[in-house]
């Protein structure tokens, strides 16, 4: 059974957690069997109501007039006893009624029971909602299996993992055959990608085909979640947007280009559309911005932006089965451009990174700039022999008012470092992560005027 990294969390909340939970994600991120299995592990007393399969329970939500109401009426319709300072309620598929999310506060105060939740779509969802929890609520997102964590499939010892987060912290070249066999394990994650049904299709069949049906399933439950979730007049415009990132991903650029939609259409007209997406989590947003200086959100352009799918293996299943096999079988004559850059943004989002992209007449683009511990930090991501071709990020680097100090390219060959440049296998990505910063003393006893 493969572990994730979220799992931590839970487990934590399930210790001394005196909020309600909640654990939202993309579709099909695993979120409701998670839950289980730390719930069951941890021998939790809990209590699962489904909001799709049990729309009673909605009802229940919707007209029960106070909280000892609410508790009794879930009580009768629970087919497990509910006992008060034990047991845990589990709500799964809240998507169906978001004010839950408001109604969590009185049942946290309430102080019977505690409560975990999970959904899709809820970054749409609960955005929109009138009244937030503040301090009755702890968010945690959960995202696709990240390459880390694929990696449990190939049993990869935590000894081999420490020795490459060495070489990575170090800056010093991989063991070659271990460098060998990462490349092609990372190389089968694009194609797999991190969605759990797809990866243990994988495990307990090693069948692309049984992969890609699994993959096609979930791009087809996302497309019936726009038509399910939204109004009538968006939802072909949903599946459009959709449709088209592949396609905007594999040109030049890879920027998503509104024209590509229709000539005379305006970013303004379709925003709240492309907001839907990237909430939702079906759509990982990378703004561009006019400079790469802290705080980057200071200098985003909102309306320029590339959109890169959830999880990489869709992206490949959309490609088709003979550019899976050019990417396997580690083929040179397949643009693998928009793959790489796909992966590192959907690896840079698991790992929390707020994304953007820098581009200027002056001196090109950078395909990915970053706040990391504090600094700018340019990623370039190359596909081909060619990774040491970057005009732009050494021009940029060269900036001093940038104060631009790193930068990290990712590529498939070793680790080297040359010129403030660090050169990373792109599986090396999976430790790209950001230190806690300390902020010192900084108690009210230091900022106090002297006596006298």
């Amino acid at each position: 059974m493969l572990e994730r990294k979220i799992e931590k969390e839970i487990r934590s909340w399930i210790t001394d957690g005196d909020k309600a939970l909640l654990v939202y994600g993309v579709r099909q991120a695993g979120k409701t069997f998670i839950i289980r299995k730390c719930l069951q592990e941890m021998q939790c007393d809990y209590v699962e109501f489904n909001l799709i399969r049990e729309p009673e329970i909605v009802s229940i939500l919707e007209n029960s007039g106070s909280v000892d109401d609410l508790v009794l009426r879930l009580s009768l319709a629970s087919e497990k006893k509910m006992t008060p300072g034990k047991t845990v309620l589990f709500f799964d598929e809240i998507q169906k009624y978001r004010d839950i999310v408001t109604k969590i506060k009185f049942l946290v105060e309430d102080g019977r029971y505690r409560y975990i939740m999970s959904g899709s779509l809820l970054g749409v969802e609960i955005t929109s909602l009138k009244s937030a929890p503040v301090g009755y609520l702890k968010s945690v997102t959960m995202y696709p299996l990240d390459f880390e964590e694929f990696l449990q499939i190939f049993q990869v010892s935590d000894s081999v993992l420490s020795v490459l987060r060495n070489c990575y912290e170090e800056k010093k070249p991989v063991d070659t055959l271990i460098h060998k066999k990462l490349m092609e394990m990372f190389h089968l994650y694009l194609i797999i990608g991190g969605m759990p049904a797809a990866v243990e299709k994988y495990r307990n069949q090693a069948d692309i085909n049984a992969v890609m049906e699994e993959h096609l399933s979930i791009i087809e439950q996302y497309k019936l979640d726009f038509t399910q979730y939204e109004e009538e007049n968006r939802r072909l415009l949903l599946t459009r947007i959709y449709e088209m990132m592949p396609a905007e991903l594999n040109e030049k650029n890879k920027r998503f280009m509104i024209a590509d939609m229709k000539k005379s259409l305006r970013y303004d007209r379709v925003q709240d559309s492309f907001v839907w997406l990237w909430k939702a989590g079906v759509a990982i947003p990378t703004f561009n911005v006019t400079e790469p200086t802290v705080p980057l959100m200071l200098n985003e352009k909102s309306s320029l932006f590339k959109l890169f799918l959830s999880d990489v293996g869709l992206l490949t299943t959309i490609y088709g089965r003979a550019a899976k096999l050019k990417l396997v079988n580690e083929e040179t004559d397949i643009n693998k451009g928009a793959i790489y850059e796909n992966v590192i943004a959907q690896e840079l989002n698991a790992h929390g990174y707020s994304l953007n992209y820098y581009n200027s007449k002056k001196f090109g683009e950078l395909d990915f700039v970053i706040e990391h511990n504090g600094k700018v930090l340019p990623i370039e991501v190359k596909s081909g022999k060619d990774y040491e071709k970057h005009s732009a990020l050494t021009q940029v680097m060269s900036v001093e008012e940038y104060h631009i100090e790193e930068a990290i390219v990712f590529m498939n060959e070793n680790v080297m470092r040359k010129e403030g440049i660090t050169y990373l296998p792109i599986y090396m990505i999976m430790f790209l992560e950001e230190d806690e910063l300390e902020f010192g003393d900084i108690s009210v006893e230091r900022f106090m005027l002297p006596e006298g």
